[in-house]
């Protein structure tokens, strides 16, 4: 089993860039900054604060639901004390992960504590707060589920999702040749273009994409990890017209809009990757270029909702993956997504990072002031290359998917052939061995779990090098 389950942390060990303080203009629907979390569990509605709202489609029949709802009731509600802690599973800049057991049934979840003082001493109390208002939010069978969330004196506390396959990253680095096939990086790229996609449309940048934080189920498929970074947003949706297939670095023009600014529906839709494709039949099917995007698909309306007005002043993510414009101080957007989407894309095909350097101040540099480079081997198709190159463009306008966003990339014909409808059925490139959680039957169980954390690691990420997180940076 994987150890590196969940981490934050940069190429070289150390928690990913954040500074102490975070500016953002952007309209934000955080609520006001009360650090009492106080305990419930989400019971698969829309926020955590409600339990009334409908179930959440896509996790209507798990069984972990049935567990944390039994052991849980208003008179006695969750605390550690009803969790085994079995395992330290990895570590990030806000918090540790165990692998725990909810007692009295067979039921593992993933548990991230988070040190109370040491997000306070290192003012991340507010990424703690955002990442919990996050997770309450997803429903999506890419994204994590949170079934449960609690405070003590010490740590705060959220109940998730385990995921037995350890993360793409640890799974890249036993590939041969350290690289995935492109069948494989298909697989997995679509899957986190729509996680991506959902998150737009609910006015979230995600802002921390690298293989690192992409986890594995047992079932093959993944899940996107860790929110502390994101920022929140404001968001409109609204139907356009289609424009012709993949039209490279052109933004679509809304002026075509059928609904207008005023008109158009308010909220959250569902993501277009989950609508069926309108196929023409073969004998009116004259080229694959007039097939799925072809005069027949022009008259149907797409639904845009990329947070394009977004703009923040946070210097975080990771060296490697960082865009352009976070490193010249110019601010940011949702663009900053697809940019370490094709980041991603390239190190999933290559074994490597495009701009990495000899240390963290040349690959900053080399991400600023260097071309894109493709190296002569493994081959990789023309259709991937382009792809990659529309995403990293350094000007964030000129970039692919800036006003459209995942709409666009699923035109292009990279993921040709790819069924956005179905993507949850295809056939995952690897499976993980199933865990065998009899291995901690005889594990000790104490009730003293707030010094069983202590005595694992803490819930305080990686203390010696909390200072570290802090790089001093010129903006170039």
């Amino acid at each position: 089993m994987n150890t590196d389950y969940l981490t934050s942390t940069s190429r070289s060990g150390s928690p990913a860039i954040s500074p102490n303080i975070e500016i953002s203009n952007a309209k934000s629907s955080l609520s006001s900054t009360n650090h009492s979390w106080g305990s419930g569990i989400s019971n698969r509605s829309d926020s955590l604060d409600s339990t009334s709202a409908p179930f959440k489609p896509h996790t209507g029949g798990d069984v972990r639901w049935d567990a944390i709802s039994s052991a849980s009731s208003k008179d006695s509600p969750l605390g550690l004390s009803n969790f085994r802690l079995l395992k330290r599973l990895g570590y990030g800049d806000i918090g540790s992960v165990y692998l725990v057991e909810l007692r009295g049934t067979n039921a593992f979840f993933a548990m991230k504590v988070m040190d109370k003082g040491s997000l306070a001493s290192r003012n991340k109390l507010l990424r703690a707060q955002t990442e919990k208002e996050i997770l309450g939010l997803l429903d999506h069978p890419f994204l994590p589920t949170l079934y449960s969330y609690f405070e003590t004196d010490k740590f705060y506390c959220l109940v998730m999702e385990f995921c037995s396959g350890g993360n793409l990253h640890t799974l890249r680095q036993k590939q041969p040749n350290k690289h995935f096939t492109e069948e494989a990086a298909r697989f997995y790229a679509s899957e986190i273009l729509l996680a991506l996609e959902y998150l737009h449309m609910l006015g979230i940048v995600y802002r921390d994409l690298k293989p690192e934080n992409v986890l594995v189920r047992e079932g093959g498929h993944i899940m996107l990890s860790d929110f502390d970074l994101s920022l929140r947003c404001s968001v409109n949706p609204t139907l356009v017209k289609s424009p012709s297939v993949h039209t490279g670095n052109n933004a679509a023009d809304t002026s075509n809009s059928l609904l207008d600014n005023d008109n158009a529906l308010p909220g959250c839709m569902q993501p277009s990757g989950f609508l069926p494709l309108l196929l023409p039949t073969k004998k009116n099917r004259k080229s694959k270029s007039d097939s799925v995007m072809g005069s027949n698909a022009n008259s149907l309306p797409e639904l845009m909702a990329e947070p394009t007005n977004v703009r923040s002043m946070s210097f975080v993510g990771t060296h490697e993956y960082l865009a352009p414009e976070i490193i010249r101080g110019e601010g940011h957007g949702s663009a900053v997504d697809w940019w370490t989407f094709g980041i991603f894309l390239y190190e999933l095909l290559h074994g490597t990072t495009p701009f990495k350097g000899s240390g963290n101040r040349a690959t900053l540099f080399n991400v600023v002031g260097q071309p894109l480079k493709f190296p002569e081997g493994p081959q990789v198709s023309y259709t991937a290359k382009d792809l990659i190159k529309g995403l990293l463009v350094k000007e964030p306008h000129k970039r692919i998917a800036y006003k459209r966003g995942a709409t666009e990339i699923k035109q292009h014909p990279f993921f040709e052939g790819v069924n956005w409808a179905l993507v949850r059925s295809a056939l995952p490139p690897y499976v993980p061995e199933p865990v065998d959680f009899g291995q901690f039957a005889s594990k000790d169980c104490s009730s003293h779990s707030d010094k069983k954390i202590a005595d694992m690691g803490g819930g305080d990420g990686n203390k010696s090098s909390s200072t570290a997180s802090y790089v001093e940076f010129e903006y170039f």
